[in-house]
């Protein structure tokens, strides 16, 4: 892996399709190019700051998923091999090996599909004032990170960049997708999601909560974006586990909570990382690609 960061790309004879909070996506041909940077955000901030090897792990954690859930589902990847991307593309490899997916280019479905195995984050706070997520109600006196009976389907609204996502209820998730489509994207995300909560358990990693993003492509509703990276997931240590308090994780939550110690009131501008957060954030993200993949 490179060690050199990469927060931006501006290829000038490349069509940019857009740039999200961490992937900058071009569209090349029929098809699109995701390049994963090496920028972090927290509470839909974006920091100044990369994290070294970042994207080149967000890459090999989706591609490692996404080839894990096939045959449940198809998805959008087509390679991450540079050497098989188009002829105007190879010449950036210098950038692109090892961070970037080309990809079928799917219309997107607009509902972030959250799958909660744990109550924690938004969810925990949800719980404590309503005793309920996204209106599903849960047993009374349940603790931080306990573990929900059987894993629960929250969907919610994607924001742009600079707003926050929106849970939503079951009825206005149906409303904005349709019955059928909402019944197959829950479907899918909870099959997906146990699955692969029982493959990383078994890596000594509990995948508390993820969120999964779907498209049509010929008709068919597919997996599209990331898939179970330490950017759309919790992460956490299955050894140092205990329900009641907050959990040692693998993925970005080590950045959130910098941030709150700092009193950071979720609005940009970003403060400034310390080299410590930086560096430690990289070692989790990296410890997490190798107990998932043994790579």
């Amino acid at each position: 892996m490179s060690k050199k960061v990469l927060l931006q790309t501006d290829y000038k004879d490349l069509k940019l399709f857009k740039r999200g909070k961490v992937r900058d996506i071009y569209e090349v041909d029929d098809n699109y190019l995701i390049i994963s940077s090496d920028r972090i955000s927290a509470f839909d901030v974006i920091m100044n700051e990369g994290i070294p090897y970042k994207g080149q792990i967000l890459t090999e954690i989706s591609k490692f998923w996404f080839e894990f859930s096939e045959k449940m589902i198809d998805n959008h990847l087509i390679s991450t091999d540079v050497n098989e991307f188009p002829e105007e593309v190879k010449k950036y490899s210098d950038d692109l090996t090892g961070r970037t997916m080309l990809v079928k280019k799917a219309e997107l479905i607009p509902l972030e599909c959250i799958v909660r195995g744990f109550i924690s984050g938004s969810g925990w706070k949800d719980y404590q004032k309503s005793g309920s997520i996204c209106g599903i109600n849960l047993p009374a006196g349940m603790v931080e990170s306990e573990k929900i009976s059987e894993p629960i389907f929250t969907p919610s609204t994607k924001a742009d960049i600079g707003d926050h996502d929106e849970n939503i209820s079951e009825n206005k998730a149906i409303d904005l997708v349709g019955k059928e489509v909402y019944d197959t994207l829950m479907e899918k995300s909870l099959d997906i999601y146990k699955a692969a909560y029982e493959y990383a358990l078994e890596k000594g990693i509990i995948i508390a909560d993820t969120k999964m993003e779907f498209g049509f492509f010929n008709g068919k509703i597919i997996l599209i974006d990331e898939l179970l990276t330490p950017d759309s997931s919790r992460f956490w240590r299955h050894d140092k586990y205990e329900k009641g308090r907050s959990q040692e994780s693998f993925d970005k939550q080590y950045v959130r909570d910098y941030l709150l110690s700092i009193k950071f009131n979720k609005e940009p501008p970003a403060p400034e990382l310390p080299e410590e957060v930086i560096t430690n954030t990289s070692k989790k993200y990296k410890e997490a690609l190798d107990k998932l993949t043994g790579e």
